[in-house]
This record gives C-alpha cells, sequence and structure tokens, in this order.
C-alpha cells in the first residue's frame, strides 16, 4: 500500500460539504504568506483541511525542500486556522481525493502553479467547477527568503516597527510608506484573530526601551503599548511567558511552544482543571477553555543582529511576529521584547507578572551571560524537555540551503530568478567566519 493509498484507507466522507475547504501546498519552511493563504481559505467555511505534498513529490515537480515531511507538517497543524492536515497529498489536485475528505471547494492564491510538464495543478477542480481564489500574499515567498540567505542582503531589516506601521519609515513616498503602513497593520489585525479567522484572537503589544536595554540585562522598565486587545486571559489561566526571535518559524520554534502547552496542561491536569465538575462550571458560563495564556516576546531585528550577525534575522520583525501570531499556541505578542527578561521587564506586564517564563533546549544565540538569570531567581523559569526539532532553527535551514547550493540555484533560476554567483557565496562565507570568531572570543571571555 502506497502512502498516498494508506491516507485514503480510512471511510470516506459521507457527503461534501460547502463549509470545508481543501487548500493544498508544499509549505516548505512556513512563513507568513503560507499561512494568509490558510487564514484566506479559512474565511470561507468553517473547517480547513490542509494537503501536503510528499517531499518526492515536490522532488519531481519543483525541486529539493528545504524541510522534510514531518517538519512541514508539524507547521501546518500549528497552524490556528487548521482543522486538519492530511499528508501525501498529490501535486496535481485530484477530485476523488478531496472528495474523500468531504471538500467540495479548493481554494489558492491568484499565481498559477504548475507540475513537471507546465501544466495546471488545478485544471481538474477548475473544470469542475470546484475551484476559488485568494489574494496573494505580497513581498513574501519561500524563493524570496532563499534568495536573503543566498545572497547575504540586510535590506529587509526593520529599524522600528511601530514607525513602519505609522508610515514614519521605509521606502516610498510619503503617500506610499503610509499605504505601506496600513496595509501591514491590517494583515496584523488578520492574523491576530481566533481560529475562524474572523473574530478578535490574541493581544498585540509593542514594548519600547533603550538599546541597551533591549540588547543587554540592563535593568529598565520601559513602556507596554497595546497595539491589538484580544479576549485576554481567562480566569483560572496561568499567564506563561516565551521569548525568542522566531526566525524562520520551523519546527523546532513550534514544538518547543506546543512542548509548553502541554507542560501546563500536565499541571492543570493534576490541579482537577480537566475535572467534570470544573469542565462543567466553564461551560455553564459560556464555553471549555485551556488552562493557559502563552504571551511571545518577539526580539527587534537589530536585537538578533547585534547576538547572531552575518544577516540573521533572515525574517524581519513584521515577517516573525505574524509567524508567531498565527501559532495555535500563542494568545498574545509583544514586538521588540528584551533578549534577557529583567524584573523591571516582567513585573510590568499588562497581564501581571507571568506565573512561569519558559526556554527551551535549543541553542542558536552565542551567549556571554544566562539571559534567564532574573526568571531563576523569581522561582519562575521552566525549560522544556528535549525534542524530535529541538536542533531546527535558523542556523540549521541556512546550512541545508548552503550546502546543496546548486540545487536551491537551480529552483531559483527556474523561479526566475537570477543567478547567485560565486562572490555572494564567498560573502556569506567571509561573514559567518567573522561570527564564529566573535562567538569563540564571547566563550571564552
Amino acid at each position: 500500500m502506497s502512502s498516498e493509498q494508506e491516507v485514503l484507507s480510512g471511510p470516506p466522507a459521507p457527503e461534501l460539504l460547502e463549509d470545508r475547504i481543501w487548500v493544498d501546498g508544499c509549505w516548505d519552511f512556513f512563513h507568513h504568506g503560507h499561512a494568509g493563504a490558510m487564514l484566506q481559505a479559512r474565511q470561507l467555511g468553517t473547517e480547513l483541511y490542509v494537503g501536503v505534498h510528499s517531499d518526492e513529490a515536490i522532488l519531481e515537480n519543483k525541486g529539493p525542500t528545504v524541510m522534510n515531511l514531518r517538519e512541514r507538517l508539524a507547521a501546518v497543524d500549528a497552524c490556528r486556522w487548521v482543522t486538519r492536515s492530511v499528508p501525501y497529498a498529490p501535486y496535481v489536485t485530484q477530485l476523488d481525493f478531496i472528495s474523500h475528505f468531504g471538500c467540495k471547494y479548493v481554494v489558492h492564491g491568484d499565481d498559477i502553479t504548475s507540475d513537471s510538464s507546465g501544466e495546471d495543478c488545478y485544471r481538474f477542480v477548475k473544470a469542475a467547477g470546484r475551484f476559488r481564489v485568494v489574494k496573494r500574499t505580497p513581498s513574501i515567498s519561500t524563493t524570496d527568503l532563499v534568495g536573503r540567505m543566498l545572497l547575504c542582503t540586510r535590506t529587509h531589516f526593520i529599524k522600528s516597527l511601530e514607525k513602519v506601521l505609522a508610515g514614519q519609515e521605509g521606502s516610498g513616498t510619503e503617500a506610499e510608506k503610509i499605504a505601506e503602513g496600513e496595509a501591514m497593520l491590517d494583515r496584523i489585525n488578520q492574523y491576530a484573530t481566533d481560529e475562524s479567522g474572523k473574530r478578535p484572537g490574541a493581544d498585540v503589544y509593542f514594548w519600547s526601551a533603550s538599546t541597551a536595554a533591549k540588547t543587554e540585562a540592563t535593568e529598565e522598565k520601559g513602556s507596554f503599548r497595546p497595539l491589538l486587545k484580544g479576549p485576554g486571559p481567562k480566569p483560572g489561566q496561568r499567564v506563561v511567558y516565551v521569548d525568542g526571535g522566531f526566525d524562520l518559524f520551523s519546527s523546532g520554534h513550534i514544538e518547543f511552544l506546543r512542548q509548553v502547552v502541554l507542560t501546563e496542561e500536565n499541571l492543570a491536569r493534576k490541579e482537577g482543571w480537566y475535572d467534570e465538575q470544573s469542565v462543567n462550571e466553564r461551560r455553564g458560563k459560556g464555553a471549555d477553555y485551556g488552562p493557559v495564556f502563552v504571551v511571545a516576546g518577539v526580539h527587534d531585528d537589530e536585537v538578533i543582529n547585534y547576538w547572531k550577525g552575518v544577516n540573521y534575522p533572515i525574517m524581519n520583525i513584521y515577517e516573525r511576529g505574524l509567524c508567531v501570531l498565527q501559532c495555535r499556541y500563542v494568545n498574545a505578542v509583544i514586538f521588540g521584547a528584551p533578549f534577557s527578561p529583567t524584573k523591571s521587564y516582567l513585573t510590568s506586564f499588562p497581564w501581571g507578572t507571568p506565573d512561569a517564563v519558559y526556554h527551551g533546549p535549543t541553542a542558536f544565540m552565542p551567549l556571554s551571560y544566562d539571559p534567564y538569570s532574573v526568571p531563576k531567581e523569581m522561582g519562575i523559569f521552566q525549560e522544556v524537555p528535549s525534542h524530535e526539532f529541538q536542533d531546527v532553527n535558523a542556523g540549521t535551514i541556512v546550512q541545508r540551503i548552503m550546502k546543496s547550493r546548486d540545487l536551491y540555484e537551480e529552483r531559483q533560476r527556474k523561479k526566475g530568478v537570477k543567478a547567485i554567483g560565486e562572490a555572494a557565496h564567498r560573502q556569506r562565507e567571509i561573514l559567518e567566519e567573522e561570527q564564529r570568531r566573535k562567538e569563540e572570543k564571547m566563550a571564552s571571555a
């Protein structure tokens, strides 16, 4: 039995449902453009089934994947608007395959996707009148991100997201900057919705402070400014804090966040959260809900580049923030979070001092001190256990690209991107070597 046959081995849906929407794709190192397609698809119905192509099918039709199938499935399953992921979905969407899952309509962006023969991947569903089009998210694609890695560019960095959203920074005329800021703010609003894609779902804040407070362990209260107000913590929920760069938001970040929620659920289970009486009490007041409210702090581009050098982050703070916002394991996002959460910062939280500060086993940043010394002193530090994706981060993803540079350059050429060239590759090697020396010097200090 093939993998596709195995996926179809369960009983078929009894009927086609108008509100059960199907989307499919590669979803290779998941970015906010992927999430945008899923959000728009989810808004067209009440359920969203997401087909994920196999590594082999993508290699045959498009070129090598950066992330393997398990990693890509983890990313899809973490998206707030996804009802179910379906692995081994055929590269050319088949009517019998989507009908097996009860999906009447297929949704895709307004760009054309072709198979290895150059034919439209959606020709069969289009002919059957079961195809719907949504707008493609501008200014982001897997091709763009691979290009940033290969070319080692920094032009994507954002100095102040707050000013960009206000139309005070960015490229273009004053009118163009204002229009771009409004479009970006609208997208943040969209990504902060709940699982329906239509109601407010997450809190979004900015934290403002000096560069020293954001980069080093400098005790400074700073100031929180609300951008969007979501439902906030519900009665009885523990507020927990996580932070990071979340660059190239990947299975390593996602599994860490999932483990945070699982740890809190296990703790709540011991405290009787899932007892029948407790569940009924919550339902009697409206609806049941989980025991944890996860706040994710996202570092500025400048902070990440200070510590990691080269041209990290590959995604800017806006792109990384959207990736975190769309994740089902996150309830609030703080843009501009400090690299080291100090007591002044933690005790001035809009939701009150967090009950726990979590960190994962992944070590990507070179450190000359313990950035979590304060949460440890406060007795609220928690570390999630090791997991299968703990070594997957922006650095390992860039390494995968660089090791198979010729294959990815060919994939870029197929997408109409100019050849990168040896000079750009050598420039990245030089910057990587400089960063290694810096890290060695910091480690020996």
